[in-house]
């Protein structure tokens, strides 16, 4: 993958501050085309540790994404950094960083409160995630956390895309994935079936 030009580059650091990351996507792809790709601008703001300056905490009034569950991690007085004790690598609410896995972090509360990107996106737009689902990305790439690209199965239907590589590099060829998914173990399902159903040899006639 090409890297982005240097006025690309350039503009990114001009604009990057006080905008949420789709909004600085935008504006790179209307002044300088789609050339300059989402994960090309994701990686350049990520390498550079260009964070963007916004509270992702949630206001008042505001759904947050964990209604009804567990709220320890939301950080009280007493785990809060005290003034001038911060460390030289501390980063703000709303830094955003991949971890070990690959995928996309937000910081949402000090002292070190992490929730994955894409399951924040999902449950603002579609709701929580059902017992038994994950999120899998259509196109296969990580770092593109647009909802369009992020699709719900169940495991036992991410076990049959990854048994049979159905994630390709398009999220329409990956909804396709799903359903051969879902064909091939209805095929199996109905197979153990029929073996469970022939007599032995004891009950021919």
């Amino acid at each position: 993958m090409a890297g982005l030009r240097q006025e690309v580059k350039s503009f990114i650091h001009d604009h990057y501050r006080g905008r949420p990351f789709p909004e600085l996507v935008r504006l790179v792809q209307e002044k300088f085309g789609e050339d300059s790709t989402h994960k090309q601008i994701r990686c350049y703001v990520h390498n550079h540790k260009l964070w963007n300056g916004l509270n992702t905490q949630f206001k008042p009034g505001q759904s947050p994404f964990n209604k009804g569950k567990s709220k320890t991690w939301i950080g009280g007085e007493e785990t809060q950094f005290k003034k001038g004790h911060r460390p030289r690598n501390y980063m703000p609410l709303g830094s955003e960083r991949v971890n070990a896995d690959g995928y996309i972090d937000v910081k949402i509360a000090d002292p070190n409160k992490w929730v994955a990107v894409h399951h924040l996106i999902w449950e603002a737009v579609k709701g929580p995630v059902p017992p038994g689902h994950v999120i899998i990305f259509g196109d296969g790439d990580k770092m593109n956390v647009h909802p369009d690209n992020l699709l719900l199965v169940t495991r036992n239907q991410l076990a049959r895309l990854n048994q049979n590589h159905l994630i390709k590099g398009s999220t329409d060829l990956t909804k396709i994935g799903i359903v051969i998914a879902d064909l091939k173990q209805k095929i199996s399902d109905r197979s153990k079936r029929q073996k469970g159903n022939k007599p032995t040899r004891g009950g021919e006639h």
